[in-house]
C-alpha cells in the first residue's frame, strides 16, 4: 500500500495534538480498565476538497489517544478530534489506538481515506521521495559532490549517504517553479548513531548539477546539519527544519524565474559509517 506523507507544520497539516485530559479517578466505579472497555474506532468526515475531521469514539476509559497519520515516524499521542489536511492525491492509510490506566493499550482501528486531487498550491512537486519502489528511486540522480565518492544506497524506504575520509555525495531532482512563489522544503533524516566531523545540506537552484565543477551551491544552503556547529552528533531522527542549524533558511526557496530548479541534497565528511538517511522528502508551494 502506497503511504503518503503527511506534515505537521500549519499550511500542510492543520493538526493540534496534545494529551486527553482523564484519570483513573474519573472513572464512575473505579473499574480495573482491561482492553475490552477501550475503544479505538474513530471517524473521519470530509469537511472539503483535501480537507478532514478526525473523531475518536473514545469512552471515559481513555487516557491518551495514539495516531499513526502515515509520514512514517510512527505513532504520536493526541487529541480524540482535529483537523486534517491532506494535499497529496493518494490513499491515506490512518491508525489509531488508546490506552487506559496502568498503560493498557487498546486493538489498533485502521480507515483508509482516498484522496482524488492534489491541492494545486500544496501538492507535493517531488517525485519518489518515499523510494517505496524501484520507479520512485529512478526519479533520482547522484551529482552535486563531483568526483565525490561517498556512497548512497536506496533501501528500506529511505535513501542513505555513507562517507569517510572527507569524501562526499549528493543526489538531486529537477522540478518546475515558478517566478515570484515560495516553497517549503523538508524531509524526514534519521541517524542511527550520529556523526563526527559532518555535514549535510539541501540547495535549491538553478544550476544543473551536472553541469558544476565544485561542490553544488547554488542558491545558498537551505538546511544543515553540521556536527562543527552541535547538530548531528549523536543519533537522530525528525523533520529536516527542527534539527537544521541554519534556521533562518529553514527550508524555504523563492523562485526568482519561472522554469527548471534543482533540489540537490548532498553531504560528506570525516566518519559517516552508519550514515544519515533521509525520506518522505517534500517541496510545496506556500500559499499567498
Amino acid at each position: 500500500m502506497k503511504n503518503i506523507s503527511i506534515k505537521y507544520f500549519g499550511f500542510i497539516l492543520l493538526i493540534s495534538l496534545g494529551m486527553v485530559s482523564c484519570s483513573q479517578e474519573t472513572y464512575d466505579n473505579q473499574e480495573i480498565v482491561t482492553e475490552q472497555m477501550l475503544d479505538a474506532t474513530f471517524t473521519i468526515t470530509e469537511l472539503s476538497a483535501n480537507n478532514y475531521q478526525i473523531t475518536s469514539n473514545s469512552n471515559d476509559y481513555v487516557i491518551n489517544n495514539y495516531w499513526d497519520l502515515g509520514n512514517g515516524t510512527g505513532y504520536s499521542s493526541g487529541k480524540n478530534t482535529f483537523k486534517l489536511f491532506l494535499p497529496d492525491a493518494g490513499e491515506y492509510e490512518i491508525k489509531h489506538k488508546v490506552t487506559g490506566a496502568g498503560g493498557i493499550f487498546s486493538t489498533e482501528e485502521t480507515t483508509l481515506v482516498t484522496v482524488p486531487t492534489s491541492d494545486p498550491v500544496a501538492g507535493n512537486l517531488i517525485k519518489g521521495g518515499k523510494f517505496n519502489t524501484d520507479d520512485d528511486i529512478a526519479e533520482w540522480s547522484i551529482g552535486g559532490v563531483p568526483g565525490g565518492s561517498g556512497i548512497w544506497t536506496f533501501a528500506d524506504n529511505k535513501a542513505t549517504l555513507t562517507a569517510s575520509g572527507w569524501s562526499g555525495q549528493g543526489i538531486y531532482q529537477a522540478i518546475e517553479v515558478e517566478e515570484g512563489r515560495s516553497y517549503q522544503i523538508d524531509m524526514y533524516i534519521s541517524s542511527t548513531s550520529g556523526c563526527t566531523d559532518t555535514w549535510f545540506e539541501v540547495y535549491c537552484g538553478y544550476v544543473d548539477p551536472a553541469t558544476i565543477s565544485g561542490d553544488y551551491s547554488d542558491g545558498g544552503s537551505l538546511l544543515a546539519i553540521n556536527t562543527w556547529a552541535g547538530s548531528g552528533t549523536s543519533a537522530f531522527g525528525q523533520m529536516f527544519t527542527t534539527i537544521a542549524t541554519n534556521p533562518e533558511a529553514n527550508g524555504l526557496f523563492t523562485a526568482t524565474v519561472t522554469g527548471t530548479a534543482y533540489l540537490v541534497i548532498r553531504g560528506g565528511g570525516s566518519d559517516m559509517q552508519d550514515g544519515i538517511s533521509v525520506t518522505n522528502i517534500e517541496l510545496r508551494g506556500v500559499s499567498e
